[in-house]
Order: C-alpha cells, then structure tokens, then sequence
C-alpha cells in the first residue's frame, strides 16, 4: 500500500487503469464529477475500485454544497453553500448548528448509499476582506470560534452518517489573495494574528481523524514553501501550535500553486511531514510519477492511516423524508436561497 490517494479519468475503470491500481495499491481513492452518471453506475465503479485493490479502501470526495458539490442533481440534492449555516448561526446559534449537522448527515447518508465514506468536508478556513473568492461562501463565518463551531457540527453529522470527515485547508486558506488551483498564495500577515485567527479555528477540530493541507505561503513562518511543503509548517503550526494528531493529506498535488514536477512534488509534500499525497486529476503520465515517488505507507503514517478509517463508525438510523424537511424549515428561518434544497 503506498502513501497517495489517485483519481482516474472517467465514470468507469479501464484495462490500464485497472493494472495501474494492481501495480501501485494507493492507499485510496478521489471521485470528481467526471466519475459521475447515476446512482447504480457510480456505486458499480466504487465497488470495483475496491474489488480492484482487494481491500475496503477509502473513497473519498468533495460534496460540501453550494459551489463545490460533485453529486448533483437530478440524482442528487442540491445543498446550501456553508455561508447559509453562519447566516442561521447569526440569527440563532443553536438553530445554526443543528442545520449544519443535519445537513451533513444528510449528505453522508447520500454518499453511505453509495459506497463513499470520506467527504473532504468540513472547511475552517476564515476568509478576510480582501482575499480570494475561491473560498468566499464556502466559509461559514469570519470569526474563529464560529467557524469552529460550525465546522465540528458538520463533522458530527457526517461521522454520525458513517462517512469520514476531512478538515480543510489546515493551517488556513481564508487569506489568501489567490486561487491555489492556479497560482501560489501568499499570505505576510504577522504570525501572533494568525495563531488567533486562522489557526484557532481548527484548534477545536484537532481531534478529527483526516486534514487536508492548504498551498499557500505564510511568510512570518516560512517565507518560500507553501505549507503542503514545508516541514515548519507541518511540524510547527500544524502538528504543534494547532495540535492536530490525525492523518495528513496534501491538498490536490497537480495544483498550479507548487512548483517543479508531481513527481518532485510529491516527494517533497512526504518529505514536510504529509502522510498521504493527493492527485486528482486522473492522467495516467502524473499518476504514474506520483506512485513512483510515493513511498510505502509505514510507521507512523501507517499508524494515523489505521486509525482514521477505525473512527468511521456504523450510520445513525435517519429518516431522510422527515430529516429534508426539517432541514428546509431550519435553512427557511434566516437563509431564503435554501429553497434551491430538493
């Protein structure tokens, strides 16, 4: 088993990638939109990437609502962005927190249906003036402590779905003056207002069991390598200041931010501390040079990989009918674009 989670190209597994899967055994899986058909084909392709590896291996995929929802309709709901969640939260914490849980676990029980048991969801990311909109509405607020709060909600409902949460983009990405899918972020601001802004928000969700790094440059700390290489802000910020135990991914490693080949990239996201390296974009050429860079999954890395799948536990009983109703009654009270939820 080897330390990357891969994509691949389309709604079903072909020949070559199937003998890629069987040579390389990634430690998991991502599913993007171009994966996607209807129920039956797509709960087919995730049994057969299992079936493929021999084992339950994770499948994960980024179903957060609003402007980042893989599953669509008219298969699927259409969910609120997080903004909705802290727009309720402003008008009534607890009705805000209740919303998001029950959201979560409603997006959790579509993708247990399916067979996926990660979503790369919840965001702690605290958005300021001025910065990219690549976050924007994604946010649930701007001050820390409630987008803690409304992420940990999230969390909760998602693991009380059966599916795994992941908390991104650690150490932050609310600042950045760029969209990391394109270029490299920078972030200048002085280290003392980061640690009580952007990084208290995950403080609280330090015990979750998946993260996901952030490509962006905090400069007061490492003024060159964004933190998906940067062994100051692995070892420093993220596994230190913030506290974080649990098992560390790279954010999508074929990303415009970083620098050099996936290949050179890869081993340099494994040698800042990430455990796992994420490639999503499902060509065969980038695949192939991050399986050959990604080393074997072992000791400690292997030991929070263990341990974040041995947190999924079974789904909570839900009554979907009665769960989408209540939702719409809480999302109706503060946010009135939730009547776009099916």
């Amino acid at each position: 088993m080897r330390a990357f989670i891969t994509g691949i190209a389309g709604p079903s597994l072909s020949d070559w990638e199937r003998a890629f899967l069987r040579e390389t055994d990634p430690w998991g899986f991502i599913l993007f939109r171009r994966n996607v058909t209807e129920p039956q084909a797509l709960r087919g392709l995730v049994d057969e990437l299992r079936t493929t590896l021999g084992r339950d291996a994770p499948v994960l995929i980024d179903q957060e609502g609003g402007r980042v929802q893989r599953l669509a309709p008219p298969h699927w709901p259409t969910y609120p962005p997080g903004a909705a969640y802290g727009a309720i939260y402003d008008h009534d914490r607890d009705a805000g927190l209740a919303a998001a849980r029950l959201g979560a676990h409603l997006i959790a029980a579509d993708l247990a249906a399916l067979g996926i048991d990660v979503d790369c969801l919840p965001l702690a990311d605290v958005p300021v003036s001025g910065s990219d909109p690549v976050v924007g509405d994604r946010a649930y607020g701007t001050e820390a402590a409630k987008v803690a709060a409304i992420a940990g909600a999230i969390a909760q409902g998602l693991a009380e779905g059966g599916v795994l949460p992941v908390l991104k983009h650690i150490p932050g990405h609310g600042r950045a003056t760029a969209d990391s899918h394109k270029k490299l972020p920078v972030v200048s601001t002085d280290r003392a207002v980061l640690e009580t802004t952007d990084f208290a928000a995950f403080r609280p969700l330090a015990e979750l069991p998946l993260a996901m790094t952030a490509h962006v440059v905090f400069t007061a700390i490492d003024p060159t390598a964004p933190a998906t290489v940067s062994a100051i802000i692995v070892h420093e910020v993220i596994r230190n200041s913030i506290g974080f135990k649990g098992l560390l991914m790279s954010d999508d490693i074929s990303m415009g931010a970083l620098a050099g080949s996936v290949g050179e990239r890869t081993r340099a996201a494994i040698a800042a501390g990430c455990d796992v390296v994420l490639h999503c974009n499902g060509e065969m050429a980038e695949m192939r040079a991050v399986a050959a860079e990604a080393p074997a999954l072992a000791g400690e890395a292997k030991r929070r990989a263990d341990a974040a799948l041995a947190a999924k536990k079974p789904p909570s009983p839900i009554d979907i009918a009665a769960a989408r109703s209540e939702f719409l009654q809480l999302m109706n009270s503060a946010w009135q674009p939730a009547q776009g939820f099916v």
